[in-house]
């Protein structure tokens, strides 16, 4: 009767965590839902310098989808972190997700080929790196979605070396992570 018990228990208590580990899934995935809870808006009445960038790199770059810059605006509580501008304009101020916040305190790189994603209407590769500013400090994430067709032959290779090459390009654009966010007008 013990063994039932105990085994009941183990149970119960591995269902909680299931349980808890859904639910922050979805809480994490609901804030990225346009509508939802943001956790930092930008200035109401100013165009940003990072979306200058933006508007910048979208017509020269058309293999991509979208781009978009995180990290914890200035004047924020420490590890707010946020998706702070791009061309995903309705998700601007949402909470930032666990693989956007490792890549922010972390600096490593993650390439994802959405392979088991049938979800999204366009198929993409994802490359998402650290952001770097002119000196070569990394300053948050930024994360590009290139376009990848059915018949292409392009490798992880091919989108790493275009990813990081853009990463560097807009680097050159940054003399401070503060630039980001002054008016561009």
């Amino acid at each position: 009767m013990k063994q039932v018990r105990r085994l009941l228990s183990i149970l119960l208590f591995g269902s909680a965590v299931v349980s808890l580990q859904t639910a922050f899934s979805a809480g994490a995935g609901a804030a990225m839902v346009p509508g939802k809870q943001k956790n930092w808006l930008p200035p109401a009445a100013q165009h940003l310098y990072v979306q200058t960038l933006t508007e910048e790199i979208l017509p020269k770059h058309p293999e991509l989808i979208s781009i978009t810059f995180h990290g914890v605006p200035p004047g924020a509580v420490a590890k707010t972190y946020t998706m702070f501008g791009g061309s995903l304009v309705d998700r601007i101020g949402n909470p930032d997700d666990p693989d956007d916040i490792m890549i922010i305190e972390t600096g490593i790189t993650i390439l994802d080929p959405r392979w088991h994603r049938t979800h999204d209407a366009v198929r993409k590769f994802v490359v998402m790196l650290p952001l770097r500013d002119a000196s070569g400090e990394n300053i948050g994430l930024l994360v590009l979605a290139y376009r990848n067709l059915a018949d292409s032959q392009k490798t992880d290779r091919d989108f790493f070396d275009s990813g990081t090459a853009l990463r560097d390009e807009i680097a050159r654009k940054i003399p401070t992570f503060a630039t980001l966010f002054e008016s561009a007008h």
